[in-house]
């Protein structure tokens, strides 16, 4: 099938960055100013479904606007991957715009505007970066992500919020100026080109060996955001930022953007034969899954709610690589859809975690004893979401899970099943005390104040809840188009 050639990728993109701009000039309008962004994120999400018919058909959109060297293009290209990624970001914007509002409102929260302004500009470097048609558009956009969700990081503008800021931007920026722009030269040497390419940019070339290992690994831990261990840090140290801005960075667009990078490597720059080849999938699978065990032991010492759910995407992450990483074509697709699965649960369990604070104040798991009786809509979601991330049908994450393992069966790596299996009994271990304590244990009498659900940030997560077990019912969108990428 023919490219469409069209101008919606970059509509998409231009409706988020203009809500951004409309959100600075109603600075003082704060009603008009609250609108934007649920009405842009519906446009956006509009927008990228008219371009979902052609890429299901196996066809791709593209736009190319100018060239910046020779084989370097700034361009678009809107592909099945692309898409999964694109269709994640811009759904879920729009029921994190509306929890935003609410959660804002209800604790007064300073510097709304600049708050808003950056959400808005973080959704448009993810849909510039989903439909990145290559290394050179891909990375901008992966830098300018970088740099509008750092003032979120900072919010509150703290010791502690200075500290993570700091952190964060060491880690992404750091790793980019460092390993990824030596990926980039020596790709560009290596095949005159920074395109993506179906089988592998690099598939074929004739650079050694060590060479290519060498640009692997740049990508890999250049690619910081993708969490995998040891360039990992900066995420638990990004959990003093606003509820809302955790939901963004761990569900939506932050390390969404860095393990589809990631998957853009495997994919379309290398290709699985030639990773098959030079026996990197082996080897990153062996990081991955010691990424995905260690940070759900992390995670399962932690009793600050916010830091086991970031560990907890510390581990989750790993998922979509190794099912990227093992090569058979059911892992693959496994990986591809935990894309959708994770970001569905994970932000439910953000917007949970940021209800129980705004309600009762309170952070630490061991203080929520007896709080579901009073938040059952919260715990009741939490509950359903927890279930996704340990791969409880009929959720999201049991679909995602079965592909990863029955792919680690087809692939002929049983270790890796154990990994899968061993990494959900831990998933079990740190999230159903949560609910178990919130619904099971007595509720202490300092603790009996008045405590309730507030509708604007509760719906939100009931609504995601739902998409959760939505998707493990009718997982077919994300399906066929994960089948488009390994086709």
């Amino acid at each position: 099938m023919d490219p469409v050639v069209s101008i919606r990728p970059l509509l998409a993109i231009a409706v988020a960055g203009l809500a951004a701009l409309a959100v600075l000039l109603l600075n003082k309008r704060k009603r008009l100013r609250d609108l934007v962004s649920p009405l842009a994120a519906i446009a956006m999400f509009a927008i990228v479904l008219s371009m979902a018919p052609t890429v299901l058909a196996g066809g791709t959109v593209e736009l190319r606007l100018f060239e910046f060297l020779p084989g370097i293009d700034f361009a678009f290209r809107v592909d099945a991957l692309g898409m999964v990624f694109a269709t994640v970001s811009s759904l879920l914007w729009i029921v994190a715009a509306i929890y935003s509002i609410g959660y804002m409102r209800h604790l007064n929260e300073h510097a709304q505007t600049r708050f808003f302004a950056c959400f808005a500009s973080s959704l448009a470097a993810a849909a510039g970066g989903a439909f990145a048609a290559n290394l050179f558009t891909l990375v901008i956009f992966y830098e300018v992500l970088s740099l509008v969700t750092y003032p979120l990081v900072y919010h509150h503008e703290d010791e502690k919020g200075w500290g993570g800021g700091r952190k964060y931007l060491v880690y992404l920026m750091g790793a980019s100026k460092s390993a990824l722009l030596a990926a980039l030269a020596l790709t560009y040497h290596i095949a005159g080109s920074l395109d993506f390419v179906a089988g592998g940019l690099l598939a074929g070339s004739d650079a050694s060996a060590a060479l290519l290992t060498v640009v692997y690994f740049c990508y890999l831990f250049g690619f910081a955001k993708a969490a995998v261990m040891p360039m990992h840090a900066w995420l638990p140290a990004a959990m003093v930022a606003p509820t809302p801005v955790s939901a963004l960075l761990h569900a939506v667009a932050v390390v969404k953007m860095g393990v589809f990078c990631v998957l853009r490597v495997v994919f379309h720059v290398f290709g699985t034969g030639l990773l098959g080849g030079l026996s990197l999938g082996i080897a990153t699978a062996y990081l991955a899954s010691f990424t995905i065990l260690m940070a759900s032991i992390y995670a399962l010492t932690r009793d600050d709610l916010k830091a086991r759910l970031a560990y907890s995407t510390v581990s989750q992450l790993s998922y979509i690589v190794l099912g990227a990483v093992l090569l058979s074509p059911v892992a693959m697709v496994g990986g591809i859809i935990h894309i959708a699965a994770h970001a569905f649960s994970k932000i439910t369990l953000f917007f949970c975690a940021g209800s129980i604070y705004c309600a009762s104040g309170k952070r630490n798991i061991s203080d929520m004893a007896g709080i579901g009786r009073r938040l059952p809509w919260t715990m009741g979601a939490f509950f359903i979401a927890s279930l996704s991330m340990i791969g409880i049908p009929p959720t999201a994450g049991f679909v995602s899970k079965w592909y990863l393992a029955e792919g680690a069966v087809a692939a002929g790596e049983t270790t890796f099943l154990v990994v899968i299996l061993v990494s959900s009994v831990l998933n079990a271990a740190y999230f159903l005390p949560v609910s178990y304590t919130a619904f099971f244990q007595a509720e202490r009498q300092e603790s009996r104040t008045t405590v309730r659900e507030i509708p604007l940030v509760t719906i939100p997560l009931v609504a995601t809840a739902i998409l959760s077990v939505l998707m493990g019912i009718f997982p077919g969108y994300f399906l066929t188009l994960a089948d488009g990428v390994i086709r």
